[in-house]
């Protein structure tokens, strides 16, 4: 029988995120299928402004997601959403997260004022964290993205010993400096026993918006040479754009403000091949997977 002349009048597609192992001795949190920690071994890398439009890539797919903003002396996440206001304690001890965009957040920068830092020791930090991850009334989840602090040091490592986390990425930019103190990042989740999932290189490229002229301002491979030397996916490059830096600014990051753009297109290609990576990953046993739905 000839197939010419048909067409295909409906088509269905369905996906299924399933739960994936965390660290030993850690259960998954309830209603979250999987945590992602985005790190970086320093500041300045553009790491929460991946963590957020990595989040709102992956909801733009379909997926259920939130977002924790764990970075507890400079939390930008709310800016970054376009969030005002205090969230909601329906019984005074769990709280309701905040929705923007279609993702659901929570960060230490929602309970105080925006002027008010934070003069905690490291204890104290981490202790409410934590509690703010367990006590917040997530929906059912199947990614919760974590913008940790950037660093190494106690927080970074204690945070990363008590969130189940099913892998984490480590966001770099292409300088030499750059990819070193990365390097500390890959090693610190490797001793919590934490999968890294691959690299981000960020601000990898800037392309002229006058005259098309494409130039690697923080210099150019170092996320590639990273990637080989360590054996971990390089899982994209992201640009350095004027753009990025204004809608995120505006609190309607690049992913949803300008979604055909170049940028919003480069972190959606990103958030697909964190999905792939985490999905290569054991899956924790269906008893587990059971009390997640």
């Amino acid at each position: 029988m000839s197939a010419e002349g048909l067409s295909l009048s409906r088509l269905e597609l369905t996906q299924r995120i399933t739960a994936h192992a965390v660290q030993p001795r850690l259960s998954p949190l309830p209603r979250v299928r999987n945590i992602i920690a985005v790190g970086s071994g320093k500041g300045g890398v553009g790491k929460s402004t991946t963590a957020v439009n990595l989040a709102l890539a992956l909801a733009a797919d379909g997926a259920r997601v939130g977002v924790l903003d764990a970075d507890v002396y400079g939390p930008s996440v709310p800016m970054m959403l376009g969030l005002n206001g205090r969230p909601d304690s329906p019984d005074g001890k769990s709280i309701e997260p905040m929705r923007a965009h279609g993702v659901e957040a929570m960060s230490i920068g929602l309970l105080v004022d925006q002027d008010t830092p934070m003069i905690w020791r490291g204890p104290m930090a981490t202790g409410a964290l934590t509690q703010l991850l367990n006590d917040t009334r997530w929906g059912e989840l199947d990614y919760l993205v974590v913008d940790l602090p950037p660093g190494t040091g106690d927080i970074q490592l204690t945070l990363a010993q008590k969130i189940p986390v099913a892998g984490a990425i480590i966001v770099t930019t292409p300088q030499d400096v750059a990819t070193l103190d990365a390097r500390k990042a890959l090693k610190m989740f490797e001793k919590v026993e934490v999968p890294v999932l691959g690299l981000l290189e960020n601000m990898a490229v800037h392309v002229c918006s006058n005259c098309g002229h494409a130039e690697h301002v923080f210099g150019e491979g170092g996320g590639q040479r990273m990637s080989a030397q360590y054996g971990v996916p390089l899982l994209g490059s992201l640009p350095l754009e004027l753009s990025i830096r204004e809608h995120g600014d505006a609190g309607t990051p690049v992913v949803v403000g300008q979604p055909g753009s170049p940028a919003a297109k480069a972190y959606r290609t990103a958030a697909r091949q964190v999905a792939a990576h985490l999905a290569m990953r054991p899956r924790v046993t269906p008893s587990i997977s059971a009390s997640l739905l």
